[in-house]
């Protein structure tokens, strides 16, 4: 079904004469030909996607990141293999698929951002606040991520990897390599006894992470001189986000045809090239081989859930600002179920991709496959690239392999400046700002490239995990669990399960009102519980972060949570009524500007008795010779597709 277009017998607004006789009129300015009314389910003012297509390719992109290739293979490998499988797959349909949908069906039916759409409930726009600035705090480290997979990308392009030999002028005497001459000069001598003799052995591509590109300082505190290979990268990373973004959806939406699907590609060519090593069999069975006696441990299902909270990108503000640019009768149902069936299928597959080269890494040295498995940087820039260069030809699987990393980045880095960008240009609405949306997308990147200079200094990858571990940890969790009951408590689910067969033409299904009102809070509560009984000190390596540190730490966790508490008690304040519970009211409920953004969506309940401050809200088609039928329609007395015209009071 395309973009914009419904079910057969679904009422609404598209009802209207489509068999016209007569030669067809020309195009108007929204697309829509006079006496059409197929056409009108898009917003000249903010912008629609271009197709279904390129909402749903977007968000595979920003749902499908970096997590799903350097975290969730290792999650299962150490969480009892395919038995992981069960309790993921339980969370993804109790607690992923409905958040997911929840997000997008909220800012498809308000047409805003993150900012914008708590119109539902304006105590509670601190949630949209703390959403920007856990989009913001990863904004910064991600594109750094990013910079650093450009960075690999570029050095591999040479004959021999710089990481693949000891002989380089950063390496140290406990540097071994797999492939040096002084190795296989000695062949009599087990290569496993030589890793088992000293616990110093380090890898030539340990050695050239750690004393070339980072030349990792001793402290977070010291932070010593910025990389300038990495502060060059971190540049072109930004500026081919903001070429990206240029025109908003409008460009994005075409870039992320190659950015969304290519990594795949990528994949599938590594998977057929890793399944074909000797040893790659052997990885495999560790990552899938069962552990039945782990399902009963709280920590396998506490990070099973956690896995699928953060890998769908929950409570970002990202799926909110992505399908406020859907056409309003978009079936986000159908959408919400691909995307997140898609996501999961990707950190499956991706899983045997890692462990295939893993199992042949392994294999090549002659130990167990746990003593090369690893997670996060450590498999992206060690692990991974060592295995790299026992292949024939590794400069190409290398640039793959880092091309792959660097796209995978970008689609979620896409999302991340578009929800800050349409949060702000949605907030203050006029059209001078819309116009010079492009400068608003500049200024964004710019301040993200200045903010991310300090990880790209020597003590850059210390700030850079204590931003992952803290800035973006239980701060989303508290974040979604607060919208949940904000929608389905305060706004109440009734109001909002007819808000939805409004927009789709049939209700949620049963299942769905469920999980919204019961099972995914108890989820997010779980989860959230879960973080905080098994919260360890951040450390990296063998490095342990001072109390200092961790204390900033808790501090960027807590800046994006206090967003909620400032902006309800500041409400609250300003809301009219005589005793707290008059303004308490007033500030939970919804406001008259609530509802879909344009004229002709707005019946039944949100019929609008224009008036100049609610106009103003409001985007009026210019669609002349249906607009008095349209206009008729909706001051008629009849119920809405809603099945209510009661006044929208909050359900404290």
């Amino acid at each position: 079904m395309k973009l914009g277009t419904r079910r057969a017998g679904q009422p609404g607004p598209l009802d209207g004469s489509r068999g016209q006789l007569g030669p067809p009129r020309p195009p108007q300015q929204n697309g829509a030909v006079p006496g059409e009314r197929g056409k009108q389910d898009k917003s000249v003012k903010r912008g629609n996607w271009g197709n279904q297509i390129e909402f749903v390719l977007t968000s595979v992109g920003y749902a499908v990141g970096l997590g799903n290739v350097w975290r969730f293979p290792y999650l299962c490998y150490r969480n009892g293999g395919g038995a992981f499988m069960f309790p993921y797959f339980i969370m993804l349909v109790f607690c992923g698929i409905p958040l997911f949908f929840m997000e997008l069906s909220f800012g498809q039916f308000a047409s805003q951002g993150c900012l914008g759409v708590w119109r539902v409930s304006p105590m509670f726009k601190g949630v949209g606040y703390g959403m920007m600035v856990v989009s913001t705090y990863i904004g910064i480290y991600y594109n750094v991520v990013i910079c650093i997979a450009f960075y690999y990308f570029f050095v591999s392009m040479t004959r021999v990897l710089p990481w693949t030999y000891c002989s380089n002028a950063w390496n140290t005497p406990d540097c071994a390599g797999v492939l040096d001459g002084n190795v296989s000069s000695h062949a009599a001598l087990n290569l496993t006894h030589l890793l088992n003799a000293t616990q110093k052995r380090t890898s030539p591509s340990e050695e050239y992470w750690r004393r070339y590109v980072l030349d990792l300082s001793d402290d977070i505190g010291n932070l010593g001189e910025v990389r300038l290979p990495l502060l060059g990268c971190l540049g072109v990373s930004w500026v081919v986000v903001f070429l990206c973004l240029i025109k908003g959806v409008k460009s994005s939406g075409k870039v992320v045809y190659f950015t969304a699907t290519f990594p795949y590609v990528v994949l599938t060519i590594l998977f057929v090239r890793g399944i074909t090593l000797e040893g790659a069999l052997t990885g495999i069975m560790y990552y899938l081989t069962p552990q039945w006696d782990k399902i009963l441990n709280a920590k396998v299902w506490g990070d099973a859930a956690s896995q699928i909270f953060y890998s769908l990108g929950c409570a970002w503000g990202g799926l909110i600002t992505m399908a406020s640019y859907n056409k309003f009768h978009n079936n986000c149902y159908r959408d919400s179920i691909i995307i997140s069936i898609t996501n999961c299928a990707t950190s499956v597959y991706a899983g045997f991709v890692i462990f295939s080269i893993l199992g042949f890494m392994a294999n090549h040295l002659g130990v167990d496959v746990s003593k090369v498995a690893d997670h996060g940087p450590g498999l992206a820039f060690v692990a991974y690239p060592e295995a790299l260069t026992l292949l024939p030809i590794s400069p190409l699987w290398s640039i793959l392999f880092f091309f792959m990393l660097i796209l995978l980045g970008l689609g979620t880095q896409f999302c991340l400046l578009e929800t800050l960008v349409t949060a702000i240009v949605d907030e203050v609405g006029n059209e001078w700002i819309i116009r010079r949306k492009t400068f608003v997308t500049l200024g964004v990147a710019v301040a993200g490239f200045l903010l991310g200079v300090p990880l790209t200094t020597q003590a850059g990858i210390y700030w850079l995990l204590l931003m992952d571990n803290y800035a973006a940890s239980f701060s989303l969790v508290v974040i979604s669990c607060i919208m949940c009951v904000a929608i389905m408590y305060i706004y109440g689910y009734r109001n909002y399960f007819k808000d939805i067969e409004m927009m789709l033409g049939f209700p949620p299904p049963l299942f769905f009102q469920i999980c919204w009102r019961f099972i995914s809070p108890a989820i997010i509560f779980f989860i959230l519980v879960f973080t905080v009984i098994q919260y360890r000190p951040i450390s990296y390596n063998d490095y342990v972060y001072p109390t200092w540190a961790i204390s900033i730490g808790f501090l960027m966790a807590l800046s994006s949570v206090i967003c909620i508490p400032i902006y309800a008690i500041y409400k609250v304040c300003r809301s009219e009524g005589d005793t707290l519970l008059e303004r308490l009211k007033n500030a939970t409920k919804a406001s008259k500007d609530w509802g879909p953004a344009l004229a002709e969506h707005r019946s039944g309940r949100y019929a609008p008795a224009f008036s100049p401050s609610t106009e103003s809200h409001l985007e009026v088609q210019p669609l002349q010779p249906e607009k008095g039928r349209s206009e008729a329609a909706a001051a008629s007395p009849v119920q809405g597709s809603n099945g209510s015209a009661h006044s929208q009071d909050s359900r404290l």
